[in-house]
């Protein structure tokens, strides 16, 4: 589309923290904006008890809140390290509010579909309007924690199994004998929850981990990471130091019955939990190998042993799914989306998704450099054309290694993963480029007070 309308909005699909980040950076491009979220205020998962929030009543950031707070909002001086769900959930209201966001959203709206029309606008049709409604482009936001994963396990089970997205508080498991399976950090802080409640409390991991405590020398654990990552540190150097002083503090896993690590650290996401060890300790968490069979009220477990178990949590993932996207607008490759840095379509200059990544700290600074730099792309295929062409040569290459020398697993709970400095040094270049060659552009709407305000929707 050689002279699109610049008129016409960008849909932006959800309203959690990548949409709130995208709405923010694109009005102060001065690109016009409609979001569309299902629920009636923002927050995404973070909105606890909506059908679109996974998180339980327990929850805490598990990046520190230095790590995780947009680039020009910082979190209140008063939250803790790693602020619980609710203090999230008033950090992002309070960012709608200061930015003026809430007016620019359309809350108890599902999109339905979004489809390209012919001469490269798109439509998006949605559960509360008529008819499909043009748009200029679209920011998809709707996050990859929300479409549960479950495992294939033979046999039938009697009790009660839930997937971690539904377990929201210990009330299911007291008293009971519960199994947990899946050790992602989901999984930990269950077991954890369990082990102060149930009758008995079973893990099953398939595989050994690294587990990493959430302070290390008094300090959250991936502020030292960020700390040594300034300074030029490789991670090589990182990896060696982190594992030797959680070694000091807390010993090997296989020494509390844990299975050892198949793999080097940092290659799979970090499993960040400062109790589950203890539980193991104490005998109150047990661990056992993967799940063979279901039998009634019986598991069997690869070992050859069972156990009568009256609660299965499975904390076992979750699908990267667009159910509102035609199959084939967004290619794939090893069952996760192709797109340049997990963002940007090879070859749609006006669709993007945002926050489609599994960093190993906090994901909303990245989603917000994410999305300056696709308003920055946006901008220069108006004003900065060569710039533009260049960009868009870039996102037809395959993509760069994300994880900085990682290797990471090749299960795809990690095709999204990125090492988090690293992929932010990378977005930060692109966003200068874009700066240094775009001419100036409309000085951005006033912003309200950045103290914590009350919600306006």
């Amino acid at each position: 589309m050689a002279t699109p309308d610049c008129h016409l909005p960008y849909c932006v699909i959800g309203a959690g923290p990548a949409g709130l980040a995208a709405l923010k950076n694109f009005q102060e491009r001065g690109i016009p904006t409609v979001g569309f979220e299902r629920e009636d205020d923002v927050g995404g998962n973070w909105y606890y008890g909506k059908p679109s929030s996974s998180v339980c009543r327990s929850t805490h950031l598990i990046s520190s809140k230095r790590m995780t707070e947009f680039i020009d909002h910082p979190m209140p001086r008063e939250y803790p390290p790693y602020p619980s769900h609710a203090q999230a959930w008033d950090y992002l209201r309070s960012y709608a509010t200061r930015f003026r966001l809430y007016d620019r959203i359309r809350f108890r709206t599902s999109v339905t579909r979004v489809e390209p029309t012919a001469d490269g606008y798109w439509q998006v049709a949605t559960d509360t309007d008529d008819a499909p409604r043009k748009f200029r482009g679209v920011v998809v936001a709707n996050g990859h924690h929300w479409d549960p994963l479950w495992p294939e396990i033979p046999g039938r089970f009697d009790g009660t199994l839930l997937h971690a997205k539904q377990y929201k508080t210990p009330d299911v498991l007291a008293g009971q004998r519960t199994l947990v399976i899946g050790a992602g950090n989901s999984g930990c802080d269950i077991a954890v929850e369990s082990a102060q409640n149930a009758e008995a409390t079973f893990l099953s991991l398939r595989r050994g981990y690294h587990f990493l405590p959430k302070f290390l020398l008094g300090s959250p654990i991936d502020s030292g990471g960020e700390w040594l990552r300034r300074r030029g540190c490789p991670l090589s150097v990182i990896r060696w130091w982190t594992r030797l002083l959680v070694r000091v503090a807390l010993g090997a896993p296989e020494r509390y019955g844990l299975p050892a690590p198949d793999h080097r650290l940092f290659q799979t996401h970090p499993i960040v939990n400062s109790q589950l060890l203890y539980q193991v300790g104490h005998g109150r968490i047990q661990i056992r190998p993967g799940v063979d069979s279901f039998a009634g009220d019986r598991v069997r477990f690869t070992d050859g042993r069972e156990e009568r178990i009256d609660v299965v949590v499975c904390a076992t993932g979750y699908r990267v799914s667009f159910p509102f996207l035609p199959s084939e607008i967004i290619p794939y490759e090893r069952d996760a989306p192709k797109l340049y840095l997990n963002a940007f379509h090879p070859t749609l200059d006006n669709f993007f998704v945002a926050g489609l990544i599994q960093p190993n700290s906090g994901l909303w600074p990245l989603a917000d450099y994410q999305t300056r730099v696709m308003a920055a792309f946006v901008v220069a295929q108006e004003r900065a054309p060569a710039t533009a062409e260049w960009f868009r040569q870039l996102k037809l290459q395959p993509n760069p290694d994300l994880g900085h020398g990682l290797r990471f697993d090749a299960s795809p709970r990690h095709q999204i993963e990125v090492e988090y400095y690293s992929y932010r040094e990378r977005l930060k270049r692109l966003l200068a480029r874009f700066e240094q060659s775009t001419p100036a552009e409309p000085a951005p709407v006033e912003a309200a007070s950045p103290a914590l305000l009350p919600a306006q929707a």
